[in-house]
């Protein structure tokens, strides 16, 4: 069987390389609630999908660059939802909770994988340098807003740099502690608690 192909009601169904890829990484997110990533391997992944053990190799390098793409997809939601407050203009306190919503919904649907990616990191050198680097790409959006913001005189002078890192990172672990098991807090309350804190150090409201 070639790749992007595979066998549906004695058919060969072919796949486009897109669609190929994208069945791979969502087999790899659903082992990833079920298991930690040290557990997670090619064969397992495979058997998820409808594809050949030799597709992965065709799309993926090893398992390290198949969690690149899996942070990959999940980053892009999350970006897509703080761009409300990001890129936004005029309210700031309004704006930040359309993004608290955003990124919550995310961390409501993934919650487990990306509690998964988050444990992995603490032990394996690819897998932080990765996620990391997600979290980093947040704390330096982050600074250029509230550098935007103490500009335009809605928020007072503060270190921006550092003030971005504490309020990602404060963000990151909060959402892997209340979204990332099965038991969770309620999204309002995640949502409410993030909006609070964010909104009364940056507008003091």
């Amino acid at each position: 069987m070639s790749v992007g192909e595979a066998e549906a009601g004695g058919r060969r169904r072919r796949r486009t390389p897109e669609v190929a890829e994208a069945e791979i990484v969502a087999a790899a997110e659903a082992l990833l609630r079920e298991r930690p990533f040290r557990e997670l391997t090619v064969d397992e992944v495979m058997r998820r999908t409808d594809l050949s053990r030799p597709s992965f190799y065709v799309y993926f390098r090893d398992r390290h660059h198949l969690v690149l793409r899996v942070v990959e997809h999940l980053g892009n939601e999350l970006r897509t939802m703080s761009q409300r407050w990001y890129t936004g203009s005029g309210d700031g306190p309004a704006l930040a909770r359309e993004a608290m919503d955003g990124i919550v919904e995310v961390y409501s649907e993934h919650g487990p994988v990306l509690r998964a990616l988050s444990d992995a990191a603490a032990d394996d050198p690819e897998v932080e340098r990765v996620y990391s680097g997600l979290v980093q790409t947040f704390i330096d959006v982050t600074r250029k807003h509230i550098e935007a913001e103490i500009a335009a005189g809605r928020v007072a002078a503060l270190d921006a740099a550092e003030t971005s890192r504490a309020l990602v990172w404060m963000m990151e672990r909060y959402l892997n502690l209340s979204l990332g098991r099965a038991e969770t807090t309620a999204r309002e309350t995640v949502a409410n608690t993030l909006t609070t804190i964010w909104t009364r150090v940056l507008y003091q409201t």
